[in-house]
């Protein structure tokens, strides 16, 4: 099967690959959904923009847990946002889960709660109830390369599936352009 972006050479429908992926994940993905094999040394956005396609730039989101305080309580929340921005984590994000402070969750506290690995953290299959913070231009994209929740690997998604995930909340500016 050839994937709709990117030159991967192995794509194959995510319900077809479920013993790659984290149990959270494999009970999550849909018929909507490819999973590619990938090299988990070029995770890193550059280099795996280099490996697997020029046309990947701009087509990838990063999901970023975040934890959201108010006194003593703490909300863990998902954001997902084009790998060309930056998560608004101290704008929209603080004042969309109603918050005094919010930072990127630990990465121990991000593994632990998503039963995912470090570097491949996915909206698909997150823990039931959390909220999903969207950014406008996700939904709206056709393809995003995001997380499988495993360092090895990755899933193509259309927009219109992530903005329709559990919890999902789509949110304008979400993501802020990084000056070049």
């Amino acid at each position: 099967m050839r994937a709709p972006i990117g030159s991967f050479e192995d794509a194959r429908p995510a319900t077809e690959r479920k013993d790659l992926l984290p149990p959270t994940v494999a009970g999550a993905v849909t018929s909507d959904m490819l999973h590619v094999d990938t090299d988990p040394a070029k995770a890193d956005t550059a280099d795996f923009v280099a490996t697997y396609g020029a046309d990947l730039d701009g087509c990838s989101a990063n999901c970023v847990v975040v934890a959201g305080k108010r006194g003593q309580d703490v909300t863990l929340a998902a954001c997902l946002v084009l790998s060309t921005t930056r998560l608004d984590v101290n704008g929209l994000v603080r004042r969309h889960l109603g918050v005094r402070k919010a930072s990127f969750a630990p990465m121990e506290t991000a593994v632990r709660e998503t039963g995912m690995e470090y570097g491949g953290i996915t909206p698909v299959g997150l823990p039931v109830g959390w909220p999903l913070l969207v950014d406008a231009a996700v939904a709206a994209a056709p393809h995003l390369v995001v997380g499988s929740g495993a360092r090895r690997g990755k899933l193509i998604v259309p927009g219109p599936v992530l903005a329709a995930l559990p919890g999902a909340v789509v949110l304008d500016g979400l993501g802020i352009p990084v000056p070049s």
